[in-house]
């Protein structure tokens, strides 16, 4: 099953096309609209003609963490204040980001995460208990998303007694979290002598802000007998889709229409480009109205896996050095 069928298992060709597109508005719309990219591009004497193929991207700097934290959220920003439809704070252990968005850029997080959804198997039938603060934008989306594919939504919040009355009042088969606040409810379930696969919970969406497999997986699996799946959602991504996996657990697939992902090696700039080496992962947004991200260096591990994913999405995929394939 595909959210948008299109989209997801358009050919290699097409995707490169239709990234090149995408990748020349967003350089020029940076140039143009950020004053952080403005001057950064000028300085290093860049301009939005300088991109004429997909390869032309590694004239363009790379971006670390400690850049985007040393650099207001405005300077950033391409629009005027009164364009932004959403604003978030996200508080995380690797410092603090803050993100703006368009209705567009929030338009486009929902059905992206919505393809996230479908690809777990998540549908109408579903009853999804939502494990966070709402006030995180990227809690927003998913919500958001449950409710356009007429999932059941049960908001459990960052309280565990919430979260064990809901447990109680509901019978919910999915749950989106984090992995620790995951392991929080086994313990409070726990110390009530309780067990939670006494629940129905049968997969789980865990919400990787760090990493894009958490180490804590197995064990999540182990204690719920649940299938596990993994978000990709770091701070400054200010997303929680861009990496995710299909039911096949063969990898962790890119959403490649919105994102542009690269591989480099670690404290270099020379890229990586056969497939089955490890890399440094880099990302840059393509569709990102109010505040694109541009060669951002996640620090994260991975490589390219060869040859197509058996459940038809022709978008790439990705492997961490903790990916067991077929492991659900």
């Amino acid at each position: 099953m595909y959210a948008n069928a299109q989209a997801e298992t358009m050919s290699r060709d097409q995707i490169k096309a239709l990234q090149l597109e995408r990748l020349k508005k967003t350089v020029e719309w940076a140039y143009e609209k950020s004053a952080f990219y403005s001057q950064l591009f000028r300085r290093r004497k860049i301009k939005p003609d300088s991109i004429r193929s997909l390869e032309d991207i590694n004239r363009l700097p790379l971006l670390n963490l400690s850049t985007l934290h040393r650099t207001n959220a405005l300077d950033i920003l391409t629009l005027p204040l009164s364009s932004v439809l959403r604003f978030s704070h996200i508080i995380e252990s690797t410092g603090e980001i803050t993100k703006l968005y368009t209705k567009g850029d929030v338009g486009r997080n929902v059905e992206m995460i919505t393809r996230c959804l479908v690809a777990a198997d998540v549908n109408n039938a579903s009853i999804v208990g939502v494990q966070g603060e709402m006030s995180d934008s990227r809690m927003l989306d998913i919500l958001y998303a449950l409710e356009a594919l007429g999932a059941t939504v049960v908001p459990f919040g960052t309280d565990y007694r919430q979260w064990l009355r809901l447990m109680e009042l509901t019978t919910v088969d999915t749950l989106i979290s984090t992995p620790q606040l995951v392991m929080q409810l086994i313990i409070q379930l726990q110390t009530l002598g309780k067990n939670i696969i006494d629940y129905p919970i049968s997969k789980i969406l865990c919400i990787n802000a760090n990493n894009i497999q958490n180490p804590l997986r197995q064990h999540i699996r182990e204690r719920t007998l649940a299938k596990v799946y993994d978000l990709f959602a770091p701070p400054e991504l200010g997303f929680a889709g861009m990496i995710y996996q299909c039911d096949e657990h063969s990898g962790h697939h890119v959403q490649e229409d919105c994102y542009l992902t690269e591989l480099v090696k670690f404290d270099s700039e020379e890229p990586v480009t056969e497939d089955e080496h490890m890399g440094e992962l880099v990302i840059t947004t393509l569709t990102a109205q109010a505040m694109p991200l541009i060669r951002y260096r996640t620090g994260q591990a991975v490589r390219r896996m060869s040859g197509e994913c058996s459940c038809g999405r022709s978008f790439v995929r990705l492997a961490t050095p903790y990916t067991a394939i077929h492991n659900a």
